[in-house]
This record gives structure tokens, sequence and C-alpha cells, in this order.
């Protein structure tokens, strides 16, 4: 059974019931565009559909769409109205839940079988469906940051020994909140968010925007104790600390900046959260005082903003993952606190670097108890990914003499130079997080962008979305002002200089393209490199390009 709507309690309910039912799930994105969900709908080839009332009405305007062959159960159903295109069938999710209609049940296997009344209340009549370690849980679809949709078939062993490790790592329990607002099919809200909570008692808090001032609401108001956050969100956290801070007289600024060194040294061994929240407490009130760990991951999260959460003792736990691997391969432990690394390997799986350079770069191999079981309906490319029991991950990495594992970069993203060095983007593009008035930015290669460019004017650019709105790319030569940069005010670019500055040659950027629009992400809101590379290069040459960067 597939589900696809935002966040909300049903979600998770309803990923119990296939579970119970011996089912399948099929968590996808609610916020890619229907003709994509339509196409995983398509290859997974689930037996019904759970969604909402918005979501379900762009799917059955699909032409030809799989939602329309699909028993539907349906959150707010009343809203479907007869938008869009004929459906089979439409549940009442709530309905259902509340045991006031029951037109079927999944039956083994996750086929579709009639009630054998007219009404079931509860768990009447209703067999759980036992199943092995070994057997299929989940099909999870990853595109990564680029390339085609592939759906990772994950066992409940994954599921079940990822929780047992995450859990003795952090302990959750009785009493413990929760903050759930990331997609609920990303898998560090699934697991932290879904499965550890339900299996350790805990309490979830459910929002489905991820607009800062809503989010901080939520926290001041159901004072949360866990949450996960990608890179980008706690970016937009530390941004609005750092605005109240500003804001503050010079003397109470002094002071509690203060605190914060004394908080970082009290603690830079272990977290001492009781202590945290009393040294810095107006600061902590505004996470609703009482949060204690924020699981981080998804993308590379800045060393800076790993260390300024600590500070102001809001511990954020660096992991590593990748869909074909659970939630985390890797996590720093806060045992000392680090925040240069993605952590060691958790217990039960075994990391190694695949012919590294004599820089220790190499590619990272992973292997133990939550790798995936295959991709499916694709042996050749499982064959391919899984080798001798080793799970090939295409991160490029080093793995330092203390178990810590330090990521540079992807192995497809890595930009060699006309020199013949190696640079990684992601590392390159560390050096500018914290620029203000950036909004988005990656590094590219102009010989990449634009197809045909000489070697000799080859080079690395910044693609800037500034804060603001801007209609588009910077317009070139012809419409520099004054030599300044087209589209970004003269304070973000000396921003951007003096980040440059901090690279060395090779990973210096040479150029700047100023681009209006929202990149284009993941679920765990990694830039799509090469979809935002393919509308560039439709919409721009080198000539568009600002070139004075260094």
């Amino acid at each position: 059974m597939a589900i696809v709507m935002g966040n909300r309690a049903a979600w998770h309910v309803a990923a119990v019931a296939v579970f119970r039912c011996g089912g399948v799930l099929v968590p996808l994105d609610a916020k890619l565009p229907p003709e994509e969900i339509d196409a995983l709908l398509r290859h997974a080839g689930p037996v019904a559909l759970v969604t909402d009332a918005a979501l379900g009405r762009r799917l059955l305007a699909v032409d030809g769409g799989v939602a329309r062959g699909l028993p539907l159960l349906v959150a707010e159903a009343e809203q479907l109205g007869g938008a869009g295109g004929p459906a089979r069938e439409v549940l009442d999710l709530e309905a259902v839940m509340d045991g006031r209609v029951a037109d079927g049940v999944l039956a083994e296997g996750g086929e579709a079988a009639p009630a054998a009344g007219a009404e079931v209340r509860g768990p009447a009549g209703f067999r759980p469906v036992v199943r092995e370690l070994g057997d299929d849980a989940c099909i999870v679809y990853s595109s990564g940051s680029g390339g085609t949709p592939k759906g990772c078939v994950l066992s409940h062993g994954n599921y079940l020994r990822q929780a047992e490790v995450l859990s003795r790592l952090f302990p959750f329990g009785e009493g413990d909140r929760f903050f759930s607002f990331l997609p609920t099919n990303h898998a560090i809200d699934f697991m932290c968010g879904g499965l550890i909570p339900m299996l350790s008692g805990g309490t979830v808090v459910h929002q489905r925007t991820l607009r800062p001032e809503l989010l901080g609401w939520t926290m001041r108001r159901y004072r949360p104790t866990h949450m996960a956050a990608v890179p980008r969100l706690l970016e937009a956290f530390e941004e609005k600390v750092r605005a109240e801070l500003d804001a503050l007289p010079e003397w109470k600024r002094a002071a509690i900046e203060a605190l914060m060194e004394v908080n970082h040294r009290a603690t830079v061994d272990a977290p001492l959260p009781r202590l945290s929240a009393q040294l810095l407490a107006p600061l902590h009130r505004a996470f609703g005082g009482r949060l204690r760990l924020v699981v981080a991951g998804g993308a590379p999260v800045s060393e800076s903003s790993a260390r300024f959460f600590h500070r102001i003792g809001i511990p954020v736990a660096i992991g590593y993952g990748l869909t074909e691997a659970g939630t985390v391969l890797t996590v720093n432990d806060l045992e000392p606190f680090r925040g240069d690394t993605v952590g060691r390997a958790v217990p039960g799986t075994a990391l190694r670097i695949l012919d590294p350079g004599p820089d220790g770069v190499g590619e990272v191999l992973a292997s133990g108890p939550t790798v995936m079981q295959r991709y499916l309906d694709a042996p050749e490319l499982t064959a391919e990914t899984i080798r001798e029991g080793w799970l090939h991950t295409g991160d490029l990495g080093v793995l330092e003499a203390d178990g810590h594992l330090r990521l540079v970069g992807r192995r497809r993203n890595m930009i060699v130079t006309p020199g013949g060095k190696n640079v990684y983007p992601e590392d390159v593009e560390r050096a500018f997080v914290g620029v203000r008035g950036v909004e988005e930015l990656v590094v590219m290669s102009a010989g990449w962008l634009w197809p045909g460019t000489p070697p000799e004017e080859d080079g690395l650019v910044l693609v800037v979305r500034p804060v603001g709105e801007f209609s588009g790319a910077s317009g070139g030569s012809g419409a520099e002002v004054a030599g300044e940069c087209p589209g970004l005010s003269a304070g973000v670019l000396e921003g951007l200089r003096e980040a440059n500055r901090t690279l060395r040659g090779d990973r210096r950027c040479s150029g700047v393209l100023v681009w209006g629009r929202p990149f284009p992400l993941t679920a765990s809101m990694k830039v799509k490199r090469e979809v935002l590379a393919e509308a560039i290069r439709a919409a721009t040459g080198r000539g568009d390009a600002w070139w004075r960067l260094r």
C-alpha cells in the first residue's frame, strides 16, 4: 500500500495498519509533481493508496493515472468532490480509523478483500499477520540529488535494528516529545518521528508547515524534547536566534555570549541538558525550554551551525546515511562534541574507503544489518551497488584514525580542473555557508554547465539565489553596472568574495551566476544538481555569468 500525504497522525496509523496486515508500505514524497508520483505508483504496483483530498484531486487529474484504478483511503474525503477523474473506490480514512465504516480490509499479502459483514468495528474479525525479520517492510524511493528514482526494498530487520541502535545511543521514552515537521516519508522522520516513539512510548507532535514563525509557536506551545532537521532548517533557526541576539542591548548580548562560552566549555565532553537550559534559559524558551537533541542529516551540516547550537546548549547529532541503508550509517554521539565530521559508524555497521588517494579520499563502502535487501525489479543495479556484502555509496570521504568519517562530496559531482586537480563542490560550498543575503547556492564547473567552453575559459561558477525577488539569471557584461554583479547587493557580493578568499587557489570560484528561481530539491532538501544545470543551460550561456569574483 502506498501513502502520499502531509504530516499527520493518520500517516502513522495507516503505516502500522499495513504492517499489521502483513503488507509492504510504499511511502512517497507528497511534494513531488503529480506526474512523478504517478510514475512511482506505476513502478511500485500498490494495491491501494492512502492520501488526502488535495493530493487525491491532483492524482486523479493525471491523464491515465494509476490512482484512478486503485482503492483510495482519503483524509478529509468530503473535500475530494468530483474533481480530477473517476476513482475505483473511495473510503473516508477518518471514518475507517474510527471504526465507523469498513467496506474492505487488507488481507494477508496486501490484497484487497471484502468485509465479512455490513459493518466491522474495532479489531473484530481481524487477524494480525506475523512477519519475519527478513521479510520486506517498505519500498522507499530515492532519486538522490540526480538520476532516476530507485525503489529500495528494506526489511523489518533493517528498521528494527536501526531503531534499537539509535534508541540506545539517544534514549527516548515516556514523557519525551518528538517534533515532526519534516515529510514523514523522509528516512529520518519515519524512524525518529515514527518508529522509535511508538516503540518507546513517547509522543509525536506533527506540523505540516516549515514556516519558521509557526514552528516556533508550536515548540513554545508543546515543548518538544527531540526533533530532526535538515541543514537548511538549522540555518534558518540559527539566523533567527542571531537576529534576536543582535537586537539586544550590547551589555545584554555580551552577557549571553559569555554564558554561551561557559556552556561550551562545560559540555564539550558530553551534553548536560539541565545545565544548558538553566544557563541559557532565554534562548531555550524560543525552542520550548525542553529541547535536548536535534538529529540532523540528509545533506552536509556546516561545522559553524553545529558549533553555534552546541554553544547555546542544544546539541546537534550529525549523522550520515542514505536510503539504501535505512536512516544512518554513522552519527556523532556528542561525546565529545565534534562538528567537523559525520561521526563514527553506528554499532553493527562497518565502513571502509575504496581506493583512497594520497589525501585519503575514496569511495565510502558500508556493510551491516541496515543495508537494503535489493532495488525493486532491478537485479543488475542491485549487483552493481552491493558487491560482496559491501554497499557502494557513491559518496567520497576520509576515514580518520579514531573512526570518524569526514565526507567531501559525491563521486559523480567531482570536478576535475584544467590543472588536473580534483575539486568536490560540496566541500567548496561549505565555505559560503553563513553569507548574509544568500538563499541558496551551489558550485558547478563552467565546462559542465555550458558544453563547448574552451579549457582556458573553464572555472568554478557559484550559482546563487539571493534573498528576495530577482527575475532570472544575471545579464552578463552588458548588464554590469559600475563593475558590480547584477542582482547582488554590494554587501552580499563582498561576503561572497571574503568567503572565496578563504579557499585555496584551485578551489576558488571565478564566476557568479545569479539565479532567480528556487533550486529543485530532493525530499531531504539536497539540490538536484543535474536538473538545475539543465534549467540553467537552457536559459543562459557562459556570457551570462559575472567573472570578477576572485
